[in-house]
């Protein structure tokens, strides 16, 4: 596990954390919270006494913005550059009841990231949203105001409140956070240790990513270095051998719960046809089920699957007969999309009893998120039990420590990894010192080549004015290559990328290119982007 924010992260929470995307995002932009309530980051104006925090939370971000400006020296300027910073939940530390309601269907990730990025210190923005975890990526100017935002954004589009949602957050940092999501790509923070799925959800962000301008430069960079890091942890470990995922958990998790174990002795009923539904079918049949009931809303899908699978017996059935399939199966798993509760208590309580080589129970399993299945099922004693993705951890735990030690040799793999994400990052930094530079030689050979135009005279013709900026353009260029090339590396080699950024340090200090307040062309390019915000 990602150790909490020691030196940073004093004035937020961080727990341990811990892949499908899910769909509905209930009470949009519910209530507006006000500043009081946000008191996990705050602001360190409180120390000079200089800023009285306004009533609401973005208000408050605009004031402090607006001191910025007035302040002689700026806080931005210690931050070197801008936090990497992890926020959310998982099923490691928060119930499904919660992660439900926080849940960010794919199709809304990008209008996600544009909220987000519409905060006055948050730079980027990326979404990891699936059934076991929903975790927010961001680069922001300021880190506690970051932190700030985030969580604001969180309360807001999902209606729960601070003091509800804050127990079960976690919290990371830069490093911390960098090396929590190449974990969750490699599958070692998944509540199946080693299953694959996460990496194609990971993948998926960074497709979706390519289309939302506020998924920029650092995090597609972040996500793509995961994406390597998930396949080399199960191209050159054993951690997914024999791994499983969370449909074959819950497979394992039915069969344990049959008096007889044995699905031959239960009717099987699937509703939804998609991924999860596939592997379902494909954990049953291994176990030796051979006839199940599908629903779907429409008959292609659930006809592609049964194609799959030629051996097992399908009756396909459309969702309007969701009920009288119920009451004619045993077990039952849910593993649809939909966004609402598809059976209720008063759906089954009235209904015939199970057969008597189930004892008389009716089994759901719901591995959806948001469910499909009402909990308060449970309370039909005798009747009817229902099991979630949280009551699968029963199962799983069995598997973990055989695959402790596969996963010691994936750290390794992750470590270097998140290496290479470091020094790629660190690189980045030059480009606003070479801007800089570029430009102050520019400044400086266009006004010397003014003077020089104007002692000639009237008498040069405009051939010969070309020849001379040339000249001068000629001159400045041949003098910039040292030190412009001492500003580049492809951030491939930690030890290059070490070198490059004293000599951008040197360059500034012998070029004159830190600005009055004192900050480097680095930080004074994060505080103009954040005031630009406002």
């Amino acid at each position: 596990m990602q150790s909490a924010l020691s030196h940073a992260a004093a004035a937020a929470p961080a727990q341990a954390q811990c892949g499908r995307p899910t769909p509905r995002r209930p009470a949009r932009l519910a209530s507006r919270l006000t500043c009081s309530a946000v008191q996990t980051a705050a602001a360190p104006e409180a120390a000079t006494g200089a800023v009285k925090l306004p009533a609401t939370h973005l208000a408050s971000s605009a004031a402090a913005l607006q001191q910025l400006k007035v302040t002689s020296v700026n806080r931005y300027a210690m931050e070197k550059k801008s936090s990497i910073i992890a926020i959310g939940l998982t099923v490691h530390n928060a119930p499904v009841e919660l992660r439900e309601k926080l849940a960010v269907p794919e199709a809304e990730w990008q209008r996600a990231i544009e909220e987000l990025c519409s905060y006055p210190h948050i730079e980027e923005a990326a979404v990891l949203s699936t059934c076991n975890r929903m975790e927010i990526y961001v680069v922001a100017v300021s880190f506690h105001r970051g932190v700030r935002e985030v969580e604001d954004w969180m309360s807001r589009a999902s209606g729960v409140g601070l003091e509800e949602l804050r127990p079960h957050l976690f919290l990371l940092r830069d490093r911390d956070a960098t090396g929590h999501l190449l974990r969750v790509a490699g599958g070692l923070d998944s509540l199946v240790m080693g299953e694959g799925q996460i990496l194609a959800q990971v993948k998926q962000v960074h497709k979706v990513g390519q289309n939302a301008p506020g998924f920029g430069r650092h995090l597609n960079g972040l996500f793509k270095q995961a994406v390597t890091a998930g396949k080399r942890v199960r191209s050159e470990t054993s951690i997914s051998s024999g791994a499983v995922s969370v449909s074959s958990a819950a497979a394992e998790l039915a069969q344990l719960k049959l008096p007889t174990h044995d699905f031959n002795d239960a009717k099987v009923c699937i509703i939804g046809a998609g991924k999860m539904s596939k592997l379902l079918v494909k954990h049953m049949h291994s176990k030796g089920c051979t006839r199940m009931t599908v629903l779907n809303r429409s008959l292609p899908r659930a006809e592609a699957l049964a194609e799959e699978f030629p051996e097992v017996q399908f009756d396909i059935h459309l969702m309007h007969d969701l009920m009288k399939c119920v009451e004619e199966s045993d077990l039952i798993f849910a593993a649809s999309g939909s966004e609402e509760l598809l059976v209720h208590k008063e759906d089954i309580e009235n209904m015939p009893a199970a057969s008597e080589k189930v004892g008389g129970v009716r089994r759901f399993v719901d591995i959806s998120v948001p469910r499909n299945i009402a909990p308060q099922l449970n309370e039909l004693e005798g009747q009817a039990i229902v099991y979630n993705v949280d009551d699968l951890k029963e199962v799983v735990a069995a598997n973990k420590e055989e695959r402790a030690r596969a996963a010691a040799e994936a750290e390794v793999l992750l470590k270097e990894e998140q290496l290479a994400f470091e020094a790629w990052r660190d690189s980045l930094e030059t480009v606003p010192t070479i801007k800089a530079l570029r430009g102050k030689a520019e400044s400086i050979r266009a006004a010397e080549l003014e003077k020089t135009l104007n002692k000639l005279g009237e008498g040069l013709t405009n051939k010969q004015k070309k020849v001379i900026e040339e000249l001068s353009k000629g001159i400045v260029n041949k003098l910039l290559h040292g030190p412009m090339t001492a500003l580049r590396c492809d951030g491939a080699d930690a030890d290059t990328v070490a070198q490059t950024l004293a000599n951008m340090e040197a360059l500034e200090r012998m070029f004159g290119l830190a600005e009055e307040e004192g900050m480097s062309p680095a930080q004074a390019q994060k505080v103009k982007a954040a005031a630009g915000k406002r």
